[in-house]
């Protein structure tokens, strides 16, 4: 994916934030996230990493403003977030989309365009070109009529990216990408997340393959409703900071979470 053949993709060489400061966000008055700060940059692949429950599906939910927070703030470009912004892109996990519903490729990727363009407003020739460099970007224009039904695990998330590159979203927030990936769609969606983020958008991905971590992001939050540890993954990544985060890392560091 050759950036600079997407014009879009000029808006993201600018390093725009996200600071997340002494964030809580409880479900039922049960604290999923506490106390969790950390910043980061446009131009990074960010992993969140942790055991089951440690709050990595809410802090994307909360960062994309799909969730109320009880305390702390977020801000994306100097801005406060407290709603759903056209800037930021939330990919839920595969499993929680209706993957029979029948709709086909191109229409699931023109839905980023609606916060440009409305839900009424025909689209205009710039949505169209939007829909079609993000079909061409993720290598989807011979799939483009094909029912999503139809796609393998890999392409599915291929159109998901595609739709956010329609969005012309800054940030990309990815809830668990790579479950249910055969071994060469997990490597085909690493070499994706690292072009996205090497054209200067913010990628950050919930992961639970501890061993893969260290080939696919630059930085890694590692959670348990707390910040365990921020920062690159070299830093992050020691014995101590595994061991607070899991307790004693099993052999091999393999599928944790």
């Amino acid at each position: 994916m050759d950036s600079s053949s997407h014009p879009c993709c000029a808006h993201h060489l600018h390093h725009h934030e996200l600071r997340v400061e002494d964030l809580r966000v409880s479900y039922r008055g049960v604290p999923a996230l506490d106390g969790v700060s950390f910043a980061t940059s446009c131009g990074s692949c960010v992993a969140l990493v942790g055991p089951n429950g440690a709050g990595k599906s809410t802090l994307l939910k909360a960062v994309a403003g799909l969730l109320p927070t009880d305390k702390g703030r977020i801000f994306w470009r100097g801005t406060r977030v407290s709603r759903w912004s056209r800037e930021i892109a939330y990919l839920p996990q595969r499993e929680e989309v209706d993957w029979k519903f029948p709709i086909t490729v191109r229409r699931v990727v023109a839905m980023g365009r609606y916060p440009q363009a409305g839900w009424w407003r025909p689209f205009s020739k710039t949505d169209d070109a939007a829909i079609l460099r993000a079909l061409e970007a993720m290598d989807l224009l011979d799939l483009q009529d094909r029912q999503i039904s139809e796609l393998s695990g890999g392409q599915q998330q291929r159109v998901f990216l595609a739709r956010a590159l329609a969005q012309e979203a800054h940030a990309l927030l990815l809830d668990e990408p790579f479950s249910g990936l055969d071994r060469t769609s997990k490597a085909a969606l690493a070499v994706l997340l690292r072009t996205l983020a090497s054209e200067g958008r913010l990628v950050m991905a919930s992961h639970h393959d501890l061993e893969t971590v260290r080939g696919i992001f630059d930085e890694v939050l590692l959670l348990k409703r707390r910040a365990v540890a921020f920062g690159p993954v070299g830093e992050v990544f020691t014995p101590e900071n595994l061991e607070a985060a899991f307790g004693p890392v099993p052999q091999g560091g393999k599928e944790v979470a």
